[in-house]
């Protein structure tokens, strides 16, 4: 019988959100951290009508697109903008750890998405020219030293010419866990982090007993089913600090394009 926590670690929270919601079948996606909890945007986030993205989305995209393929998106989703940039005649391939996302991602027409792990990819050497990684989500590098071995897979999946684009927090724009749920402070200039998990609520085929199945579900009588998720710990820093953690690596910052309380950076490969 799996435990509660190997549940949890098998559990597809986000990702189940998101095969529902392109299937018509739209439940309840929640941040928790403790009592404090949010709404997930399921449709805001990762199924928002093109018309309705902001100008800041549509620049960054193109110019990912000005630099050329093959591109790896990491941490795809539902394929949202690996899809844009494929409209646009590149090659392109995304991953994501979540089954579902990855399932919802070939739905929608990402003609190549596969689960897999950024951290650690089966990609052959000099692969792509430019992966990117959106959604904060080199955050869960988890530390500085993490973070060098992401970078260090980045650079050995990219080509000579290879760009890295990243995105995360700027602590010194965040005002505490008031200003954003599952914020921790850190005593290091620059440096923070962020916890919580996900829940997802939906419709069951069966009803239950409250009890947790092997999935990381709970159903109760009234035919409802809650996925919930591990805790996430992201490692959130500025852009200073993602310079110095670029040192000893091939990249280096070229660009930060900084937006409220976000930025994201381009990484280029250093001269020998």
């Amino acid at each position: 019988m799996p435990s509660a926590l190997d549940a949890r670690e098998t559990a597809d929270p986000l990702g189940q959100a998101m095969l529902d919601y392109l299937h018509g079948e739209m439940g309840a996606l929640t941040y928790r951290d403790g009592a404090q909890t949010r709404d997930g945007h399921v449709a805001d986030y990762y199924f928002q009508p093109r018309a309705e993205w902001g100008e800041e989305t549509v620049a960054f995209l193109e110019r990912i697109e000005s630099r050329g393929g093959p591109i790896l998106d990491a941490g795809c989703g539902a394929g949202q903008h690996a899809l844009w940039l494929q409209d646009r005649g590149l090659a392109v391939t995304g991953i994501d750890v979540s089954p579902n996302a990855v399932e919802a991602a070939r739905e929608r027409g990402l003609e190549d998405a596969r689960v897999m792990d950024m951290f650690e990819t089966d990609f052959e050497r000099d692969r792509f020219h430019v992966v990117y990684a959106l959604g904060t989500q080199i955050g869960l590098a988890g530390s500085f030293a993490g973070l060098r071995d992401l970078l260090a897979e980045f650079a050995r999946i990219t080509d000579e010419d290879g760009v890295a684009v990243v995105h995360n927090y700027d602590p010194s724009g965040i005002d505490g866990a008031d200003d954003l749920l599952g914020y921790r402070p850190d005593p290091r200039t620059g440096v923070a982090h962020r916890c919580f998990h996900l829940e997802y609520e939906y419709e069951s085929d069966d009803g239950g007993d409250g009890s947790e199945d092997g999935g990381g579900r709970e159903k109760d009588e009234n035919a409802r089913a809650r996925e919930i998720g591990s805790t996430l710990h992201f490692l959130l820093f500025g852009p200073d600090r993602l310079a110095d953690a670029t040192i000893g690596t091939p990249w280096t910052v070229a660009d930060v394009v900084s937006e409220d309380r976000t930025y994201v950076a381009i990484l280029e490969k250093a001269d020998d």
